[in-house]
This record gives structure tokens, C-alpha cells and sequence, in this order.
């Protein structure tokens, strides 16, 4: 480990300088030689660190998304050559090589952290040698040495031996109780933060290598930090744990917000959306309206969790634009007076016919209509009765027989067929 942090020796300096400048302000309310101005200035060397790499946390993002876009096209590699594994491979670079994705992403800072971490690593093992490194003298030298986190000095690693350990004003089992508690944790929450990323925020519905490998790396990181963890001094632990929860906080909120579609966490994130656009009406968030925005551009492509996201907004009287905002459908709008009231036409529904009887249809007659009251009469028949005709009215020629299939004729009426009757047929004993 010494001869690895040799190599990063040359960012030593900025690294110590930022450590003293923290310390300066935390040594004022604490006390310069207590453990919580120096782990503080740690854990402010980590929040800086962190900060400047968010740019490089978007992109791994956007690569990871560019990962995703691919899974059809690996899908289609898989079962071509299902059967070939080398030549499955050999295709998979291919199509790694002509979309510009790489699928080491997800290490990319992980790598750019390395740097700052063997510089730490180097500056905490010159504390606990006795040594100047950097720009911390012999004064800072002396109060690093004498700082202690919850009995555990900060140059101290859990391999010390008690006459180290003894020299640094501290025991052994302060010191191994104290790295083991903080390895343990260290390694938790970088195993949980693997875990969250498989089993959230993985399209589940492809299997593909870039799956395979996260899955390894959720075993392989909390192994290594183990095992390379009693090597470490307090203060790289201190270090290593606070960008470990960095992560696991970051992460979490970027699967809560922007997850990968096709995921467990889209589907809970569709959930919430779709309780919140029918409830307010709109999306409010710019993230919101771009993952909207992307989910109308899928088309006939979108998963089950975006179709019924989709089909949600069509049940509450809303659609989805293609600029990602959401407006109300015009075919299922109310028509609103002045006032605010629905207007009639708005409210009225549109009312099916009922189902006339034989007798009604050939008796041509018209079944009132629902809304018409039951009890009120039905209009007269054009047809005038013989004591109502007027006197004076000139006697008309008789009506010509109505022509087959007339509902009108007299026959009809009576209840009378046309012709001959059908003679019965015999009943079956």
C-alpha cells in the first residue's frame, strides 16, 4: 500500500493543504488537537472532493442510460448467439465500440477518487511515522498525533501492535474495536449501495453482461474494503466511510428521481407521478416533464409500468404532451359555464333507445323516450275518427292497399296476416 501511494505522491500537497485549511476553522471551535477538528477536516476534504465530481457523476449517468438503450440490440445478440459465447462477446464489444458506451462507467469515480485517497492515505502514514508531509509542519505534526476519534489516534491501523499503539497514547482494543466497527460499516453500506442499484433500478426484463458485472461488484467491493480495510489508519476509514454514505445518499435520490426505465423503482416513481399530476392538474418538476417527455416518444415501445402510466392520465381526463407537460383531453373535457357550473350539454348523457317489442314495431308506434314522463299522453294519431271528421269535409276515395311490409295498413293493426293462414302442424307425442 506504501509503494502505491508513492505514485500519487505528488497531489500529497494540495490534499495536506486543504486538510490544514479545514482544520484552521474547526480547531477554533473544538480545539486544534481533538479528533473532531481533524476527522471533520476529513470529512470536509470528502464533501469537497465529492462536489467537484458531481459533473463526472452526470456522466456516468448519461452513459448508464446509454447502457440501457442498448439492452434490446444485446438481447438480440443473446439469442443469436446463444450457443457462442465467444462470438457473443465479440459482438457485444462491437456494439459497445459503435454507440460510444463503455461499461466500466459505473467506475469512473470510483477511479477519480483514487488519487485523493492515496494521497490521504500518504499523509496519514507521515503522521503516524513522525514524518513532515506536505505542508504540515512539525506543530500540525505534534496536534495530528495527539488527536484521538472515540479513543482510536488518527494515524492508527488495526495491524499496530501495542508498542505503536502505546507511542500514539493509545490501546490496542480501543484501536481494534474502534476499525472494526468502522469497517463493518464501511463495508455495509457499499454492499447496500450495489444492492439498491441491482434491485431497483435494473431493467429486470434483459439480461445482459453489464448486469452480470454489477452483481459481482456488489460481492467483490465490501470484500476488498474488508480485507484492505485493517491496513487502513483511522483517518483513511474516516475517509473511505464518508464517501461510502456520500454515494449511498446520492444514489438513492438519483433512483428516486431519475430511475431506469424499465425498473422497479420507474414503476414507483410513475406511481407517485401519476397521484400528483391528477391531483394538481400538471407537471411541476423540469425532471418530471423530461422523463414524461421521453415516455411519449417511446410510442408503441414503452413498458408495462409507462403504458399504464399513460392509460392512467387517459381515465382521469388528461394526456401527455410531447413537450412533456400534461393538458386536459379535449374529448373527455367539461364544458364549463361563466360561472364555473357544467353546462347542460356538458352534463347530459347521450341515451340509448330501448329495445322495441314485436307488437310496438309492427304496430309502428314510438316508445317514449326516458326523459319523457311516464304518465303524460301520447300525441293523437294523424288519423281523425269518424265522429270527429268535420261535417262539411268532402268524402274521400278509398285508400289504395298498402304495399307489402307497410306498418300503417289495417290488417297489421288487427293483428290480421296477409293471405292464407298456415295450416298447424301436427303435435309430437
Amino acid at each position: 500500500m506504501d509503494t502505491i501511494a508513492s505514485f500519487f505522491s505528488f497531489i500529497t500537497t494540495p490534499v495536506s493543504w486543504v486538510i490544514v485549511q479545514f482544520h484552521t476553522v474547526y480547531g477554533s471551535i473544538f480545539g486544534p488537537d481533538t479528533g473532531w477538528a481533524w476527522g471533520l477536516s476529513i470529512v470536509s476534504l470528502v464533501i469537497l472532493i465529492r462536489i467537484c465530481l458531481i459533473p463526472l457523476f452526470v456522466k456516468q449517468i448519461k452513459a448508464t442510460r446509454a447502457m440501457q438503450t442498448l439492452q434490446p440490440e444485446m438481447k438480440k445478440i443473446q439469442e443469436r448467439y446463444k450457443n457462442d459465447k465467444q462470438r457473443q462477446s465479440e459482438e457485444m464489444m462491437k456494439l459497445y465500440k459503435e454507440s460510444g458506451t463503455n461499461p466500466l462507467s459505473s467506475c469512473l469515480p470510483i477511479l477519480a477518487q483514487s488519487p485523493f485517497f492515496f494521497a490521504l492515505y500518504h499523509v496519514l502514514n507521515g503522521i503516524a511515522s513522525g514524518k513532515t508531509i506536505g505542508v504540515i509542519n512539525d506543530s500540525l505534526l505534534e496536534s495530528a498525533r495527539k488527536a484521538h476519534i472515540f479513543g482510536a489516534p488518527l494515524a492508527a491501523k488495526f495491524k499496530d501492535n501495542a508498542d505503536t499503539l502505546h507511542a500514539l497514547q493509545a490501546t490496542v482494543t480501543d484501536v481494534r474495536v474502534v476499525t472494526a466497527i468502522m469497517i463493518i460499516l464501511m463495508s455495509a453500506s457499499q454492499f447496500y449501495t450495489q444492492r439498491q442499484l441491482m434491485t431497483k433500478n435494473v431493467d429486470t426484463s434483459v439480461k445482459t453482461p453489464f448486469m452480470q458485472q454489477q452483481k459481482m461488484l456488489m460481492y467483490v467491493f465490501p470484500i476488498m474494503f474488508a480485507v484492505f480495510g485493517i491496513n487502513f489508519p483511522v483517518g483513511v476509514l474516516v475517509y473511505w466511510l464518508t464517501t461510502n454514505v456520500w454515494t449511498m445518499g446520492q444514489q438513492m435520490y438519483v433512483i428516486r428521481n431519475n430511475p431506469t426505465p424499465g425498473s422497479k423503482a420507474q414503476a414507483a416513481y410513475l406511481e407517485r407521478l401519476t397521484k400528483h399530476v391528477t391531483h394538481h392538474g400538471k407537471v411541476r418538476r423540469r425532471s418530471a416533464r423530461l422523463i414524461v417527455k421521453a415516455i411519449v416518444a417511446k410510442g408503441r415501445d414503452r413498458n408495462e409500468a409507462e403504458r399504464k402510466f399513460i392509460n392512467a392520465l387517459s381515465k382521469a381526463g388528461l394526456t401527455a404532451q410531447a413537450d412533456g407537460n400534461v393538458v386536459k383531453s379535449e374529448s373527455q373535457a367539461v364544458a364549463q359555464a361563466e360561472d364555473g357550473t357544467p353546462t347542460a350539454a356538458a352534463t347530459a348523457r347521450r341515451q340509448q333507445p330501448k329495445r322495441q317489442s314485436k307488437s310496438q314495431r309492427q304496430s309502428g308506434q314510438k316508445q317514449p323516450h326516458e326523459d319523457e314522463p311516464a304518465d303524460e299522453p301520447s300525441a293523437p294519431s294523424p288519423s281523425l275518427t269518424k265522429s270527429e271528421e268535420p261535417q262539411d269535409a268532402a268524402p274521400k276515395a278509398p285508400k289504395q292497399t298498402s304495399k307489402p311490409g307497410s306498418g300503417t295498413r289495417s290488417k297489421a293493426q288487427s293483428g290480421q296476416r296477409k293471405g292464407g293462414q298456415r295450416p298447424k302442424s301436427p303435435s309430437k307425442k
